[in-house]
């Protein structure tokens, strides 16, 4: 375990190091957080302000803490999973895969560790800010928020799964661009509470894609309001995905031919 603690510090010092010779970019991308974040919080408001409709069961600063858990989990993305998950389909195609394989250290942890980017820090701290100032006005308390902090975990593991076994399947289709685009644009879902949306999308959202545990759960985990069933669900789907990922790696790599081969 040390030694792959040392290996995730050397990795991400190096590329904090890189990416900081771009400073503005951070900038630019605290811009387009907070040009997104105004963008969900007017959708939002739309369905609450001077129409008397509300999401049945959720108050506006309810929904509000729903945002907050998907900004984050947004920014989780951006900073972990993106930078790293898609760059396996370049390792396919360039056929450099093979020195990440050559590697004395374990290929999937390599490929889902080995860099990060600092221009995803401003969505989790904007959607943090919107979890507490929401948290404030309903009275929550530290353990609520710590709580929570149990599905959202399952959710990160969740999500960062079902985008590893995406980057998998490059090995057989290669250009899979497409494929994880699709993935975020159903993780948009996630903006607001399942009760949204018709039967047949909440069917779809929870057990197809699972976009209820990411968001609505942590959600509702924090209100208090959650049913202890549902986040038993949300960490045995995480164990349960994460598990089909490393198996699934390793069945793909059995039909990854080397640049060389």
């Amino acid at each position: 375990m040390n030694r792959y603690l040392d290996v995730i510090k050397l990795l991400w010092s190096a590329a904090i190091a890189a990416e900081l010779e771009y400073r503005a970019n951070f900038v630019l991308a605290t811009l387009t957080s907070l040009g997104n974040l105004a963008g969900s919080l007017f959708g939002l408001s739309l369905f609450y302000n001077g129409t008397g409709y509300t999401f049945e069961g959720w108050r506006w600063q309810e929904a509000l803490i729903v945002l907050g858990v998907f900004t984050v989990l947004q920014g989780f993305s951006s900073t972990f999973l993106s930078p790293n998950l898609n760059k396996i389909v370049t390792y396919v195609q360039q056929g450099t895969l093979d020195f990440v394989l050559l590697k004395p250290i374990n290929s999937q942890f390599w490929l889902s560790t080995h860099t990060l980017s600092p221009w995803g820090v401003p969505d989790i701290l904007f959607g943090s800010i919107i979890i507490g100032y929401a948290g404030s006005l309903l009275g929550l308390t530290i353990g609520d928020y710590l709580l929570s902090a149990i599905p959202l975990i399952f959710g990160f593991i969740s999500l960062y799964s079902l985008w590893f076994m995406l980057g998998a399947t490059s090995i057989w289709f290669v250009k899979i661009y497409n494929v994880t685009e699709v993935l975020r644009g159903l993780l948009e879902a996630g903006r607001y509470p399942m009760v949204a949306y018709p039967i047949a999308y909440r069917f779809f959202f929870t057990f197809v894609v699972p976009v209820a545990f990411l968001t609505t759960v942590p959600a509702e985990t924090m209100l208090g309001r959650v049913q202890l069933g549902w986040v038993i669900g949300a960490g045995v789907l995480a164990l349960f995905l994460f598990a089909i990922a490393t198996v699934f790696w390793r069945f793909a790599l059995r039909f990854y031919t080397s640049a060389s081969s």
